[in-house]
């Protein structure tokens, strides 16, 4: 497992094109991912998965860039960006969604707090 315990938030890392990572990731900041990654991430940052990227497991993060391939569940606290280019296939929950043309989406998808929202809103039928 890698870990990035360092308390600067604004860490970026990378691991580029022709790297394959096994294993579990865990950082306080930013990442990029150019190579292929099979098994989990864990970051209180952003994650962008570029156009050669390739990501099969789990992620989590604050928000999710992506442009390349992920087969994967994913849980982004804030923004997830599918590019034109991005191809997924997986569980989705996240704060905000916004997909290009051009990017293909198979799965899942669940808004943060929308139980919240449906709760409320049950609550406020019954007293109606």
């Amino acid at each position: 497992m890698l870990k990035n315990s360092t308390s600067d938030s604004t860490v970026r890392n990378m691991f580029g094109q022709g790297t394959v990572i096994k294993g579990d990731i865990e950082s306080e900041g930013d990442l990029r991912i150019d190579g292929h990654l099979f098994g989990t991430l864990r970051t209180k940052g952003k994650i962008v998965v570029g156009s050669t990227g390739k990501v099969e497991g789990e992620l989590y993060c604050k928000q999710a860039d992506i442009s390349g391939h992920v087969t994967a569940k994913l849980e982004a606290d804030e923004l997830t960006l599918l590019k034109s280019t991005a191809v997924f296939a997986g569980d989705l929950i996240t704060g905000k969604l916004s997909i290009e043309t051009g990017a293909r989406f198979s799965g899942k998808c669940q808004m943060k707090n929308a139980a919240d929202l449906s709760t409320a809103n049950n609550e406020k039928e019954r007293k109606t």
